[in-house]
């Protein structure tokens, strides 16, 4: 058996605590120079205001003394209305469900509130009667479970106690995050809730989000690049999209996403050339993946910030960077968090090439995106809208980018199947069940589905608001998109889908928006944006009926 190592730093020392936050406390946690050192005056009075907000408003908010808020983001709109979500704890332990987002009004009263749940949050203890300890084993016999047939190797397992919110009455749990290597050396891994009085697991997801899966680039054509030059030599890096670099993973490994301290990354050695001219285009040249990993990173960075004003994934003006080359015949991409960075592995060359397609990039830096905005559930329907918020922006990536090599189309990863992948894309947005695992609509079981194959009814969803339903040809690619209830959907265009769903995940949406709540969230984006009883709303509503959102 494996040798798990455990990391349970401070669970003692919080169970044991128990401290109860004032309300005043909530307010100081708040407005304290740390929250809001390096807001814009803006978004400091907007947290000021919503602070001030939480006082007079704590009850209907669910909120009492043993808990505590953090802001976790800021929106101000531009006719001064302010959104401001919050991260909850609960006697010092995170709490699962626990997010909200307040909206106050241009001058600063309080307007409603979003909340991922509405369960009143009261335990007798907080002390676990399952040790961290036997959590962890617990996590890693799950995640041997969906590796049948693996050796894993370097398993460790790193428990948290937790609140759990989103399951029901809220109760004590241990939340693992459990990895390993695979017999090939790429990693896997997975997150494990387990009920921290009976030992028995209350949910479980993947925790790698994946996407299944001048320079010459192997999709994308010839294309620009901002690079850094140092000497005599050229780097990979751009300062002018938060100084973002790509370098070679040199088909290491690491475990790396399981937590944010890393002690054994695999090496990413910045690219470098003397030239200033990059790649063949061909995988012979290690440096052609590399090229289409930056030119991927800047077209989502110049995406998110001429479309929705966003300054960088975590909209810090910071960039992020990427491994290509990672692993071995690693049929994956994946953004990790921990290090604020993309991956890309190079595909086992029979059914995926190298996984360094442009909406690819898109798609996995939007989890980045959501991630530090409505942070979705990687589980159930929540985790259907998080991989389908990632094809949809990805999506919008790829059109925006407008790239003669690899137009844009409702195809998620074309350029990177090859003909041993039996199909011709990895998912399919006009009709999801063409991929024969994709849900086109919604039933009351598709939460049971991989979030891969949930996410169609949101794609099935995006496409028909953007083209409408019915057989038609976009950009050289024939659709034919259907609808549940027969009815015809006129569609309202890419760029009006992107500002509803940008707003509906970034003002809207919390961690445990299930499909219903996705209609009402986008519902209230179309009317920030058009109106009630717009042609926009009305479309909005329409589409959703189409797939079976009701």
């Amino acid at each position: 058996m494996s040798r798990i190592r455990i990391d349970v730093r401070g669970s003692r020392r919080l169970a044991a605590l128990g401290v109860a936050a004032t309300t005043a406390g909530l307010l100081a946690a708040a407005l304290s120079p740390a929250a809001v050192a390096d807001e814009q005056p803006s978004r400091t009075g907007a947290i000021a205001n919503a602070a001030s907000a939480l006082l007079a408003h704590a009850a209907s908010l669910g909120l009492t003394s043993d808990e505590g808020t953090k802001v976790r983001d800021v929106i101000v709109d531009r006719d001064g209305t302010q959104h401001v979500r919050y991260d909850r704890t609960y006697r010092q332990l995170p709490v699962l469900g626990g997010d909200f987002v307040v909206h106050l009004a241009s001058d600063g009263k309080y307007r409603s509130a979003d909340r991922a749940t509405r369960s009143k949050i009261s335990l007798a203890s907080i002390v676990p009667s399952i040790s961290g300890p036997k959590a962890a084993d617990l996590a890693a016999n799950a995640l041997r479970a969906v590796n049948l047939g693996q050796t894993l190797k370097k398993l460790t397992a790193r428990p948290e106690l937790v609140v759990d919110a989103l399951h029901g009455t809220p109760k004590l749990a241990w939340r693992t995050k459990v990895a390993a290597k695979d017999s090939l050396g790429n990693p896997v891994s997975r997150t494990v809730l387990t009920d921290a009085r009976t030992g028995s697991q209350i949910d479980a997801w993947d925790d790698i989000e994946t996407a299944t899966g001048d320079g010459k680039s192997l999709y994308s054509g010839t294309v620009p690049l901002e690079t850094t030059q140092s000497g005599s030599t050229y780097q990979l890096k751009d300062a002018t999209r938060g100084g973002t670099y790509t370098g070679d993973a040199a088909n290491q490994t690491d475990l790396c996403f399981l937590t944010s301290i890393c002690v054994s990354r695999a090496p990413s050695t910045v690219f470098t050339d003397t030239d200033n001219h990059w790649g063949t285009g061909t995988d012979a040249d290690r440096a052609s993946a590399a090229v289409d990993a930056q030119y991927g990173t800047n077209m989502t960075w110049d995406f998110y910030k001429n479309t929705f004003g966003r300054n960088g994934i975590a909209n810090d003006g910071k960039g992020s960077y990427n491994r290509v080359h990672y692993g071995n015949k690693y049929n994956n991409a994946f953004w990790d968090d921990s290090c604020f960075c993309m991956t890309y592995g190079d595909g086992d060359g029979t059914s995926l090439g190298p996984l360094v397609g442009l909406d690819v990039a898109g798609h996995e830096m939007t989890h980045g995106v959501t991630s530090k905005t409505a942070a979705l559930t990687y589980s159930g329907e929540s985790g259907g809208l998080n991989e389908a918020t990632s094809d949809i922006l990805g999506t919008l990536v790829e059109w925006y980018a407008n790239n003669t090599s690899d137009p844009g189309d409702y195809l998620i990863g074309e350029k990177i199947v090859r003909p041993g992948f039996g199909q011709a894309a990895l998912r399919y947005m006009d009709k999801p069940s063409k991929d024969g695992k994709s849900a086109d609509y919604w039933s009351s079981s598709v939460g049971n589905l991989d979030v891969h194959y949930s996410s169609g009814v949101a794609n099935h969803f995006a496409y028909l608001l953007a083209e409408g339903s019915g057989a038609k040809t976009i950009n050289g690619v024939s659709y034919d998109s259907p609808t549940y209830n027969g009815k015809t959907v006129t569609g309202i265009g890419r760029d009006k889908l992107g500002q509803i769903w940008y707003r509906a995940l970034t003002v809207y949406m919390t961690s445990s928006t299930n499909y219903a709540g996705a209609r009402a969230a986008t519902l209230s984006a179309a009317k920030d944006l058009y109106g009630a009883g717009s042609t926009e709303y009305d479309a909005v509503a329409a589409a959703w009926s189409a797939v079976n959102v009701n």
